[in-house]
């Protein structure tokens, strides 16, 4: 039967296509810019006739109507991947919960160990000549997600760029359901804030250690936004791209001649991610451009595949660390922030690289809300806090005072190379939370 033929038979309206979901149930609901809009308005529509269900996706950049409808938790909640601010709004509200994580193995969850998946609602690119549809920004797992879900409805927006890719990156009109037409809906855009002072300064530390031909990873925010910025405007050249999230800085390199990806020894010439998320500068970038390569996270991520890139770079974010190297990369005490995402693929797979490197980064400071400066380097990590990076793993640790690298150091040695990049204003009292933590040596520096 012609692709096109297939395509009209499977057409619903969204109205038509959420019918299928029951009270109780489990749906996935794509990935981060690219949660379905249409279909959510029309699940939202059946809200008082649908009693607890679940839905899981990650990175929410707007309230789904769902989760706004009278008695929210009575009818939907939210299951997140990864939160993000408005994630932890909806998760003080009681509708929204995290889901713990190692991102390399997300797509085995969805094949072996998940809840059984109804349908999944997925937001996708125009249908090809050869009749399939583009994850767009989002291969990352979906793939297992389509395996899993007892029914598949692929929403498709005219602005969702057509990424080329692995077969994980695009499904075929015959292993879809429903397919909805939400016409030309604009993507959702994740900014990152303008570097800081402090930002630059990490930054600049970073780009020091970087050689020509690396093979980079970078994390979110405006740090990682800020090393790439002044990769762009360095003279580093022929860097390679292996990542998990394609973010806005790596367009910058790419615009600036820094990427070539000659010298990777894994899908050399190609820039590789799992998804995309950022500002429409980038979804441009991606749209049928042969030079990036989309394809699953068990890819991306796994430490085997990293380990073979050469000069390997692991450049992510901390929210606290402690004087024994743990690494909270996701929660503050018990309240949790966004999670642990792939950040410890990369830290072990960075330094398994020949020349690789691992950078966890932060201020070393934080402004609290009473207008108090309190410092990201403590003692132990905050009662409930989540170790995202055992101190085995940490590789090099950098503030604005410094980088350091702690493989291979003694309890005490690390103590002092971490309290080196604390704020001047509270390293005596780390010193002396040191000598009555038994991690300090009379020898050492003051």
């Amino acid at each position: 039967m012609p692709f096109r033929e297939l395509y009209n038979q499977k057409l619903r309206t969204a109205q038509e296509a959420v019918q299928v979901v029951r009270s109780g149930d489990w749906i996935d609901f794509g990935w981060c810019a690219s949660a379905p809009e249409t279909l959510d308005a029309a699940l939202a529509e059946r809200w008082q006739e649908l009693y607890d269900v679940k839905a899981r996706g990650a990175v929410l950049t707007w309230r789904p109507k769902m989760l706004s409808v009278p008695d929210t938790a009575e009818h939907f909640t939210w299951h997140s991947w990864h939160f993000s601010g408005l994630e932890r709004k909806l998760m003080d509200e009681g509708i929204a919960w995290y889901i713990p994580l190692r991102y390399s193995e997300l797509p085995r969850y969805y094949r072996e160990n998940v809840e059984p998946i109804r349908a999944a609602m997925l937001q996708v690119s125009p249908m090809d000549d050869e009749g399939y549809f583009s994850f767009g920004l989002n291969s990352s797992h979906l793939q297992a997600v389509c395996e899993r879900s007892e029914y598949v409805i692929v929403e498709v927006n005219e602005c969702q760029p057509y990424c080329f890719g692995t077969e994980a990156s695009r499904i075929h009109v015959s292993d879809v359901d429903f397919i909805v037409e939400a016409g030309k809906q604009p993507l959702r855009q994740l900014g990152a804030a303008p570097p800081s002072e402090v930002d630059r300064a990490i930054a600049n530390l970073v780009v020091e250690q970087i050689p020509n031909g690396a093979c980079l990873q970078l994390g979110i925010g405006a740090m990682p936004n800020a090393v790439g910025a002044m990769i762009a405007q360095s003279d580093l050249k022929d860097l390679g791209i292996h990542t998990e999230m394609y973010v806005d800085a790596f367009v910058d390199m790419a615009n600036a001649g820094k990427i070539t990806g000659i010298h990777k020894t894994v899908d050399p010439g190609l820039q590789v991610y799992a998804f995309g998320m950022g500002t429409q500068k980038l979804y441009d970038y991606l749209h049928n451009n042969p030079q990036c390569l989309s394809t699953s996270v068990d890819y991306t991520n796994d430490v085997r595949i990293i380990a073979q890139q050469d000069n390997f770079i692991s450049i992510n974010n901390a929210v606290d660390v402690d004087l024994f190297g743990q690494i909270n990369a996701e929660s503050s005490g018990t309240r949790h922030i966004s999670g642990s995402g792939g950040q410890l693929d990369f830290v072990l797979g960075a330094y398994l690289s020949r020349g690789g490197k691992s950078f966890v980064c932060c201020s070393s400071t934080v402004t609290g809300k009473d207008g108090q400066l309190i410092s990201r380097i403590r003692p132990t990590l905050k009662t409930g806090s989540v170790v995202t990076d055992t101190r085995c793993n940490t590789h090099y640790l950098v503030t604005e005072y410094g980088a350091a690298n702690l493989k291979g150091d003694a309890t005490w040695q690390r103590a002092e190379k971490i309290i080196s990049l604390a704020h001047p204003q509270f390293r005596d009292e780390l010193i002396a939370e040191a000598e009555q933590m038994k991690i300090w040596r009379r020898s050492n520096k003051r």
